[in-house]
């Protein structure tokens, strides 16, 4: 009975048809915009609408002192049959000790022997990780403090130009940092630094640079220091002055390494303002970009970074309230005396 109501409803009554297609239309458009709260996968809820949706979480990040530094001293002079200068920097008093020609797998293995079977805090326990596969070693000592240049080079009887086409088995260079006293291993969370650099020879010309710099933890846990990108003035230089040919092997030559263009390191001293407000001071790192270019009043405003576009997964302050409160008493002071 109801069937034949229906039916003679839709043939005398145009009404309800234009009622059902309404309601049709309109459930429809409710699955597709979200509006009920189910995923559909259709074609017009792409991959960056449900991105943007999502919530930004704050990462929680842990303090600790790193006793050890190092940098290359002159990159443009050095190479595999000149050597390399290197410049530490530590806290306490170190040991520098230098390998050419490390092969990359043992190294990489030895890095999660440190995770899993015994902690790499002397150069005698990245020996043993490594199985000495390396082919020469050198050691220096460096006082506290101290930016005393180390001149690193492979003996002359060694005869090696260079260590084979891409893609490698061993590093030109990894140099080793730990703790001279093992008293002091006790007041620092990390123990030991390992750092990869690339130096140029006759079969690899990209220039000399560090390409991973790893910090043992006395916990048992390794980490890949990365540089963060502070947003550069309009006063400051800009790279896109050199070639677009030059640009792209340079950066084609990094993105086969895995490593991020360092740029922006030379101008890091004139970057403190946000890069929205141009007021507040630059405080927040955000991932996996690693731009650093907002204050504490704009970064919750963001979902995407806002010089690079890209969705920001998490995000983390360089210094917390109370740090900030000390450093404008102290711009305060300096001003008033």
């Amino acid at each position: 009975m109801a069937a034949v109501f229906l039916v003679m409803l839709y043939e005398y009554s145009p009404l309800f048809y234009i009622a059902v297609v309404f309601t049709c239309f309109i459930v429809t458009t409710g699955l597709v915009l979200g509006w009920f709260g189910l995923e559909v996968p259709v074609i017009l809820r792409n991959s960056e609408e449900i991105e943007f949706n999502t919530r930004v979480s704050k990462k929680e990040m842990k303090q600790v002192k790193n006793p050890f530094g190092l940098a290359i001293t002159n990159p443009a002079s050095a190479s595999v049959t000149n050597g390399i200068a290197l410049t530490p920097d530590c806290i306490e008093e170190s040991i520098l000790t230098c390998y050419w020609g490390c092969d990359v797998q043992e190294l990489y293995e030895a890095l999660q022997k440190h995770v899993y079977v015994s902690r790499i805090s002397t150069p005698q326990a990245l020996e043993d990780a490594i199985y000495s596969k390396y082919v020469y070693r050198e050691q220096h000592f460096v006082k506290k403090n101290n930016k005393e240049e180390k001149y690193c080079q492979l003996p002359s009887d060694a005869k090696i130009e260079d260590f084979g086409i891409v893609p490698r088995s061993q590093y030109p260079l990894v140099a080793l940092l730990t703790l001279a006293d093992e008293d002091s291993q006790g007041l620092y969370d990390i123990i030991s630094m390992v750092t990869v650099i690339h130096i140029p020879d006759k079969k690899y010309k990209l220039s000399c640079r560090i390409l991973y710099q790893y910090v043992l933890l006395a916990q048992g846990q390794f980490h890949d220091l990365k540089q963060l990108f502070m947003s550069a003035n309009n006063n400051t230089p800009s790279l896109s002055n050199s070639s677009p040919g030059e640009q792209s092997t340079d950066r084609h030559l990094l993105e086969k390494a895995g490593l991020a263009e360092s740029e922006v390191e030379q101008y890091e001293e004139n970057s403190k303002d946000c890069v929205v407000c141009q007021n507040g001071k630059v405080n927040w790192v955000l991932l996996p970009c690693r731009h650093t270019c907002l204050c504490d009043g704009c970064v919750k405003y963001f979902q995407q970074c806002p010089m690079c576009r890209q969705f920001v997964h998490e995000y983390f302050s360089l210094c917390n309230q109370k740090e900030q409160d000390k450093e404008t008493q102290k711009s305060e002071g300096t001003v008033t005396s």
